[in-house]
This record gives C-alpha cells, sequence and structure tokens, in this order.
C-alpha cells in the first residue's frame, strides 16, 4: 500500500467504527487500477475485498461532478439488491496528484425496512376521519336521540328554571350534541320552548366561554 494512503487506515476505522456495523469505507490505491482496494474496514456490506478492481468508480462516479475532490451522498444496488448510500473522496499526494480514494458505503436496507414498519403505523393521510364523518347518519340521529333523553332524564320541562335548561344545554354542547342534524329541534322539543330559544342559549353559552 502506498505510503500516504497508509496515513488513512485510523480514518477509515474510525468512521466505520463511528457509524456501525452498516457502514464499510475501503480506500483504492490508483497505482494498481486492476487491484485498487487495498484496506477495507467492515467489509460486510457490499461484499468487496482486498485486491478488488474499481471498476464502478471509473464506469459510474468518477463520471459526476466532484466538489472539492468530493461526491457525496450517490447511491447503487450491490448484486444481492442492497441499496447503498456512497460518498467517495479523491486522496491526493504532497505534490497535487491523485493516488488513490476513500469511499464511504452503508447499507441502508435494515433503515428503509425500520422506515416502512413506522410508515405502516400512521395515519392514512387519505383517509382523514374528519372528512369523512358523517354527523348526519341515521345510527348517529339513534344515539344522540338516546343520550338527550338520558340528559334529561325524564324532567319536567314546565318545572324546569332558566338555569337548569341552561345547564343541560352546556352538558350537551360540551358533548357536541348540537352537530347533528335535527338535535337542536329534539331538545327544544324536550325543552317546551322554540328552536330560536335553543340558538339564543348557544349564543349565551359560547359568549360565557369566550368562544
Amino acid at each position: 500500500m502506498n505510503e500516504v494512503l497508509k496515513k488513512f487506515v485510523p480514518l477509515a476505522d474510525m468512521i466505520a467504527q463511528t457509524i456501525g456495523p452498516h457502514c464499510e469505507v475501503v480506500l483504492h490505491d490508483m497505482a494498481t487500477p486492476l487491484q485498487s482496494v487495498v484496506y477495507i474496514a467492515n467489509n460486510t456490506v457490499t461484499g468487496r475485498k482486498i485486491g478488488d478492481g474499481f471498476n464502478l468508480i471509473i464506469s459510474d462516479v468518477l463520471s459526476r461532478h466532484f466538489e472539492n475532490d468530493m461526491l457525496c451522498n450517490y447511491s447503487f444496488r450491490t448484486s444481492d439488491g442492497k441499496l447503498i448510500k456512497s460518498s467517495t473522496t479523491l486522496l491526493r499526494d504532497e505534490n497535487g496528484l491523485v493516488i488513490g480514494a476513500m469511499c464511504i458505503n452503508i447499507d441502508t436496507t435494515v433503515i428503509t425496512e425500520n422506515i416502512k414498519w413506522l410508515q405502516n403505523l400512521l395515519p392514512d393521510a387519505t383517509a382523514n376521519m374528519a372528512e369523512s364523518r358523517d354527523n348526519n347518519a341515521p345510527h348517529v340521529l339513534e344515539v344522540v336521540n338516546e343520550v338527550i333523553d338520558k340528559i334529561f332524564n325524564s324532567r319536567d320541562e314546565k318545572k324546569m328554571s332558566r338555569d337548569e335548561k341552561m345547564e343541560l344545554m352546556r352538558q350537551m354542547d360540551s358533548r357536541g350534541i348540537f352537530l347533528t342534524k335535527g338535535a337542536i329541534e329534539k331538545v327544544a322539543e324536550k325543552m317546551g320552548v322554540s328552536k330560536v330559544t335553543v340558538y339564543s342559549y348557544l349564543d349565551e353559552l359560547k359568549n360565557k366561554s369566550g368562544q
């Protein structure tokens, strides 16, 4: 191995150990293109081994636009289907000549699978319950009517004070009763008042709550 490249071995080890077992770092020696791979830290990601050539670097990587001798975050697939996120930097000697390259390869397979698993736990944005809610469906009206009957609990509307009526209105409003079509009419009937009166009670409740 070129003496200059040897200086990058500790750096390769540090990167691989920091990122973890799904990351490999490969050192290439351009002086031996057919056997350019001279060092690998974590050689379980792409299946490369020491003595391999840099076919991929020539055919795909070096043809791209490098900035400051770096090409970051490109991707490719291995022969066994792994999706690899990769970055490459060119290595130069004291005279500025390119003598090698360092490639960081990260296997994103586990990450991708975990992301898919997490996405399956998320709600479907296309199935918005708020938009699909139907407060006028027959079963909703049936339940709302039963709730209203239970709230009034056989009270005699003729003996109810205005404060008692307002308290019942508050209880029903807090339960969303009045969001259902027909609830106003039902409550007006139970209270023995007009729909206009029920609306005025609701307005009063909203004013008190600061809505």
